[in-house]
């Protein structure tokens, strides 16, 4: 059993002791052997799409893709989550998911404000932080959203991994993001309105450096609350997925420790911005998508409000190939492919019991519906805001704990479980 500190160990040794679980981590079990149709299949498809990108659409759109490519690889060997992260923080007190993320973001927030503060960017293009409003529609989309993550099983970064790997019931929590993106898009009006002050970048008032350096304050300061937390609960360990022996083997057959994710998603992130001057994000592109879909049918999505704003036209009106976050979103789920491919564990689950696949649509449709209110999820705005120095990033990953709580307490009603102090793994 793993415990706390002895009460007289020094104050060093207590901060670098791991933190306390009710049992110690379990062992991995040995990586199954590579599946090399699958592995080879996403490979073919990764290197074809990246080339055609290239050849058709430029320089800056393929190297996109290819940073798509690897956001996914690293997301599912590192299995980074902020579902389970935050699931398992409320639940049962395991605040290890938690920490990763303050990693990430502190990580993220020191190359932002690098590039950011000395205007570095490639292809042309020039690196600006990503601010939303902060008012009514930020707290209600972000609360909803976060009840999709628990029903729906994946944020908006794990729902595009875990399709690469071949989750099938997350297929249907994709499908409902999309409905869920669409709809919000259709119906800007009704909410587009919605009464929210100006954004507020903490770099307006204090400069780059005083920007960053809150940041990692507050960051440094949630790592603590979080550990001391699970002190006090004692909770399960977090379970441990298959992985391969031997640093290079793990590299690619393995699992990945959350530090090591964390560390590789915050340079590829920062990579998007160099890239493309902007914060990598998800949830635009499916409404894109869907949107493009209503257009094929015959319907008129270039007359709804919401296509009709700067910026977005253009984004309809051109190829999806050519879309930012289009690119990195189909990226990360063929780089999915191809990691879980070379770790054996790629395959498509059948016979998904009814009651969860009504939770995964239901849960993408919320996540949709509330990152268009929010102005983003879980990467656009939890991850591009704090990074960013944006208080709407703060708030968003604030509401998103309430809405956790929430969302745990309607699993249950689709026969989803949560965890337990009782269980081994959380």
């Amino acid at each position: 059993m793993t415990t706390a500190p002895p009460a007289g160990a020094p104050p060093r040794a207590a901060l670098i002791a791991p933190s306390p679980t009710s049992s110690p981590a379990p062992v991995a079990e040995s990586a199954p052997p590579t599946r090399w149709g699958p592995l080879v299949g996403a490979g073919v498809i990764g290197a074809v799409l990246d080339a055609y990108v290239f050849v058709a659409h430029g320089a800056k759109p393929g190297v996109l893709l290819l940073l798509g490519l690897g956001l996914g690889f690293a997301l599912f060997h590192s299995r980074f989550g902020f579902t389970s992260a935050w699931r398992q923080l409320v639940a049962v007190g395991n605040g290890t998911g938690l920490r990763a993320h303050a990693l990430l973001l502190g990580t993220t927030a020191t190359l932002f404000a690098l590039i950011i503060g000395t205007g570095s960017g490639l292809f042309g293009s020039v690196p600006a932080p990503s601010a939303g409003p902060i008012g009514i529609g930020l707290i209600v989309g972000s609360f909803l959203f976060a009840i999709g993550m628990q029903l729906g099983g994946a944020c908006a970064s794990g729902t595009l991994f875990a399709v690469g790997s071949g989750q099938s019931s997350i297929v249907l929590t994709l499908f409902g993001f999309i409905v869920g993106s669409t709809l919000a898009a259709w119906q800007f009006g009704l909410w587009s309105d919605l009464p929210a002050l100006d954004p507020y970048l903490l770099s307006d008032h204090v400069g780059w450096f005083g920007s960053w350096a809150i940041t990692i304050v507050a960051l440094a300061a949630i790592w603590f609350i979080a550990r001391a937390v699970q002190a006090r609960r004692n909770p399960p360990p977090v379970g441990t997925p298959p992985s391969a022996k031997g640093t290079l083997l793990r590299t690619v057959r393995g699992s990945w420790p959350l530090a090591a994710g964390a560390i590789v998603l915050a340079v590829l992130g920062a990579g998007v911005l160099l890239v493309s001057g902007g914060a990598w994000g998800v949830t635009s592109a499916f409404a894109l998508w869907g949107s493009k879909v209503v257009g094929a049918l015959g319907g008129s999505p270039e007359t709804w409000a919401f296509w009709q704003q700067p910026g977005n036209s253009a984004q309809l009106a051109g190829p999806v190939l050519a879309d930012k976050t289009s690119l990195t979103d189909i990226g990360i789920m063929v780089g999915a492919a191809v990691a879980a491919a070379a770790g054996g564990v790629w395959k498509l689950h059948r016979g998904i019991p009814a009651r969860t696949a009504v939770a995964a649509v239901v849960g993408g449709i919320l996540m949709g519906i509330g990152a268009r209110l929010a102005g983003g999820c879980n990467i656009g705005a939890y991850l591009a805001g704090i990074v960013s120095g944006s208080l709407h990033g703060w708030i968003w990953g604030a509401v998103a704990i309430l809405g956790t709580w929430a969302g745990l307490r309607l699993r249950p009603v689709f026969g989803l479980g949560n965890p337990k102090p009782s269980d081994s793994v959380c």
